[in-house]
């Protein structure tokens, strides 16, 4: 299964066409704004608007053998400690040998923009960004397929 945090991911037709391609299921998880799909591959799932409803529901249902796409930090790191394949919509993986370091950047970056230290310049999404993101979501695609037993595979 593939897991989406779908509020603002811009590489959703990306998705689509690779897990086509894989015949992978999509839940795309947010918490509105979801275009309807007929595709029976593909599933959404609106959640309520608490804070961090999407995560929470993301982190209850991924684990091994899943792949998760999810720019925030602290729910690729529960994915990962859940033993999914975690990629952000860049292309970067988040896996056990760097979410610690990722969430102290990231708790580094919050203390900065809280003292005025930092502006909290986010670069803008582009292309080489998708091409990475294509690249590394199909390598993932094929890590979590092998994860399968051979009985579970399509």
């Amino acid at each position: 299964m593939i897991y989406v945090d779908a509020d603002a991911c811009p590489v959703k037709p990306e998705i689509l066409k690779v897990a086509e391609r894989h015949g992978i299921e999509v839940t795309f998880v947010a918490n509105s704004g979801l275009r309807p799909s007929r595709d029976p591959m593909v599933r959404n799932v609106i959640v309520s608007n608490a804070f961090d409803a999407a995560d929470n529901w993301i982190a209850e249902h991924a684990g091994p053998g899943d792949v998760v796409v999810t720019a925030d930090v602290p729910l690729a790191g529960r994915c990962v400690a859940a033993g999914a394949e975690v990629t952000g919509p860049t292309g970067r993986i988040f896996d056990k040998t760097n979410i610690g370091m990722v969430t102290a950047m990231r708790d580094l970056g919050a203390h900065l923009r809280e003292t005025g230290e930092s502006k909290g310049y986010n670069a803008s999404f582009s292309p080489r960004d998708r091409s990475a993101f294509l690249e590394t979501f199909d390598r993932l695609c094929r890590r979590a397929k092998a994860h399968q037993s051979p009985g579970d595979q399509q």
